[in-house]
C-alpha cells in the first residue's frame, strides 16, 4: 500500500459519511469539472473572496459540498475552513504533524485519468469497510 492510500484509508477516509463519499465517487465517475487539482477552491481563497459562492474544489471538499448533509459549505470560506479541519484531523489520526501531505501531494501531482481512476478504488474500498 502506498502512503497516499494510508493516508486516504486511515486519515481522510473515516471521516465521511456514506452520502458524502457516493457524492464524490459520483462526481469523478462523470469527470465533474467543479472537482479541480492544484487548489483547494475555486475562486482561489483570497481574502477579498471568501464570501463568494463555490464554484469549484479539490476531491475532499467536494465531498462534503455536494453530499447530502445540511451543513455543506457553499461559499469559498466555509470550504477552507472544512478543508483545514479534514487536514488536521487526518494528521491528529495519523499521529504526525502534516500527514495530510501524502494524500495530498498525490491527488494535485497525479494525472487527472489516473486520479480519478484510483481515487475511484479507494471509494469502493471505504464504502465497503464502512459496509461490513
Amino acid at each position: 500500500m502506498f502512503i497516499w492510500q494510508r493516508t486516504w484509508r486511515e486519515g481522510f477516509a473515516p471521516q465521511f459519511t456514506r452520502g458524502q463519499l457516493v457524492a464524490l465517487m459520483a462526481g469523478l465517475r462523470q469527470d465533474d469539472c467543479r472537482i479541480i487539482q492544484g487548489a483547494t477552491s475555486l475562486p482561489l481563497p483570497l481574502a477579498c473572496v471568501l464570501d463568494w459562492p463555490l464554484e469549484g474544489c479539490d476531491a475532499l471538499t467536494y465531498a462534503i459540498w455536494q453530499g447530502p448533509e445540511p451543513d455543506a459549505p457553499s461559499t469559498v470560506g466555509e470550504a477552507e475552513s472544512r478543508f483545514a479541519q479534514l487536514c488536521a484531523e487526518t494528521d491528529r489520526r495519523m499521529g504526525e504533524p502534516a500527514a495530510c501531505r501524502y494524500f495530498l501531494h498525490w491527488y494535485d501531482e497525479t494525472p487527472r485519468e489516473e486520479m480519478r481512476r484510483e481515487l475511484l478504488g479507494e471509494l469502493a474500498w471505504a464504502l465497503s469497510a464502512m459496509a461490513a
